[in-house]
């Protein structure tokens, strides 16, 4: 499957309001984010379900404990065989690598394993707050492109981050670094809880690899009208 750049979250609370909403997209293979809330209610059905319809799969589940803890957990998660999955970057270099290595360990055979990325601030996460309430007294981008660096000679895939950061990140860790950029949102839309947010037409200009789109799509009056326009903005604009 080639999986496309929008990634729809999926932020319902059970697997009947999932494929309520899917129904709108009925043979649209999507790349779609499974979060705490739904495979917390649901686990590995969900993924079951979404595998069965032809849907790429981000399961977003930002692990953060013990290095010992985080490789058994990827080590069972591999063998959903979701196509990507994080950790939280703060759980440091030696958790980022026993991840990648329980993903390796787990994966289904005959197949590559899980895509891992690391999160870095999360774009609901402001300067102040991370000054504040974390105690990190640099600035916010910096502190993102540190984070970026551990995870990249952690043996990380790519990070998740603002858009805001995603062109910085490309030319401090090469193109085939993977960034994932929450915080879209198109031209009309809520700013919600989100602090560092572009449209999607900005976060390809800034070299997003994938964005990930919720209430825009999943609150829409027609979620497969909006996810369209979105995709097509997606296309048609240059990096």
């Amino acid at each position: 499957m080639t999986k496309s750049p929008i990634i729809v979250a999926l932020d319902f609370p059970s697997l009947s309001a999932t494929k309520t909403f899917l129904e709108k997209f009925e043979g649209e293979s999507l790349f779609v984010k499974v979060g705490m809330e739904l495979f917390y209610q649901e686990g590995p059905k969900i993924i079951e379900f979404l595998k069965a319809q032809d849907h790429a799969i981000f399961l977003d589940l930002k692990l953060h404990d013990i290095p010992n803890t985080v490789y058994s957990a990827m080590k069972g998660l591999a063998q959903l065989g979701v196509d990507l999955i994080n950790v939280h970057a703060f759980g440091g270099s030696e958790m980022m690598r026993r991840a990648v290595e329980g993903l390796e360990d787990g994966k289904l055979q005959g197949t590559v394993r899980p895509l891992c990325i690391a999160v870095t601030q999360l774009t609901s996460t402001s300067a102040k707050q991370l000054k504040e309430e974390t105690f990190v007294d640099l600035p916010l981008e910096q502190m993102v492109e540190k984070q970026a660096a551990l995870a990249s000679q952690s043996g990380m895939d790519g990070v998740v981050c603002s858009p805001l950061e995603s062109k910085r990140l490309k030319e401090l860790l090469g193109h085939s670094f993977i960034t994932v950029t929450p915080g879209i949102r198109p031209l009309g839309s809520e700013q919600g809880d989100q602090h560092r947010i572009t449209t999607p037409a900005e976060a390809k200009r800034l070299k997003a690899s994938y964005i990930v789109v919720g209430r825009p799509i999943t609150k829409a009056d027609n979620p497969f009208e909006a996810y369209t326009k979105i995709k097509q903005e997606w296309e048609e604009t240059r990096q």
